[in-house]
């Protein structure tokens, strides 16, 4: 009987010790091989590109550019690759963002290795897994809906804060740890999706439309 090729993995988390143990993780089952690792969106989108994983797990909380951002930057130039969110985090904008972004799974980091493992199949497959937080975090969303946040990542929620606290954007990326052209970015993407041309019109709007605090 021919066997099938292992599921190739990819993983991105800007925590070495969490790539080092999901490294160990899939060196268990004989069907699973990392092929490759990133400690960043910019680095994971270049390097799958090149080796065009099976299934990616991919952290949400990283600085620069964020999980959901990297999702689907992945997609867009890899539409087959299946993607794992794996975070610490179950926050309703976090699940949210990461499904509409295009992930097949949302999974806790304390998960077993059996069921990382099975979810890892499962997504190769075309399946979807949700943590049972992940489900019920949806399920509260759908049933209380919130303001309309005019489809504002969690990033660009942040640097809205930011802008409406007065900082500018070279003030903005030295507070998020970010480069001063991924503020620029975002203060674009803010800007268009709000319909608005100038800082101070996104600004009266967000607290118009209780965007922000």
């Amino acid at each position: 009987m021919t066997q099938n090729p292992p599921i190739r993995v990819f993983i991105v988390d800007d925590h070495a010790v969490v790539r080092s143990g999901l490294a160990t993780f899939l060196a268990v089952f004989d069907d699973l091989e990392l092929i490759g690792e990133a400690g960043s969106g910019v680095e994971a989108v270049r390097c799958c590109q090149q080796l065009r994983p099976d299934v990616v797990l991919m952290d949400l909380v990283m600085p620069g550019m964020d999980g959901a951002t990297t999702i689907r930057a992945l997609l867009k130039q890899c539409p087959r690759i299946r993607i794992i969110a794996l975070t610490s985090f179950v926050e309703e904008e976090r699940v949210q963002a990461a499904l509409e972004a295009g992930a097949i799974g949302y999974l806790l980091k304390d998960i077993s290795m059996g069921e990382l493992a099975e979810a890892i199949r499962s997504a190769a497959a075309g399946h979807p897994t949700l943590a049972p937080e992940a489900a019920q975090a949806l399920i509260h969303v759908t049933t209380h809906p919130h303001a309309v946040d005019y489809d504002l990542t969690p990033r660009e929620h942040e640097v809205l804060d930011l802008m409406a606290s007065g900082l500018s954007n070279p003030e903005i990326a030295v507070r998020l740890v970010i480069s001063r052209s991924t503020v620029k970015f975002h203060v674009s993407s803010i800007l268009a999706k709000l319909g608005v041309n100038t800082r101070t019109e996104a600004v009266a709007f967000a607290i118009q439309h209780h965007l922000i605090s």
